[in-house]
């Protein structure tokens, strides 16, 4: 169980992240379950929670598959800073474009 369940989660996140190469899994067994801590590039964070968390809850039900299967309880936590507004890059002048709205 142990080896699979991790080996599972990682080919499912390498195959979703732009850079595989970043992704780590830890994994922790304790009174509660079992915890799947995944560290990967902030930039990959985005693409692998998806838009509203559909991605990340998709693949959080699919290891909850593999853990009833073990009689084990999966937990995953992603291991990303947060990003607040001001993390994020303003588009420059050049970028902007000169034409004025239309109304």
């Amino acid at each position: 169980m142990q080896e699979s369940d991790v080996a599972l989660l990682e080919q499912i996140i390498k195959a979703i992240v732009a850079k595989p190469e970043k992704v780590v899994i830890e994994r922790k067994v304790d009174e509660m379950g079992v915890l799947l801590s995944v560290r990967l590039d902030d930039k990959d964070a985005g693409a692998l929670i998806g838009r509203g968390g559909e991605t990340i809850a998709a693949i959080r039900r699919i290891m909850k598959l593999v853990g009833v299967k073990a009689n084990a309880r999966i937990n995953i936590k992603l291991d990303v800073p947060r990003r607040s507004k001001n993390d994020y890059e303003k588009p420059s002048i050049e970028d902007q474009s000169n034409n004025p709205r239309e109304l």
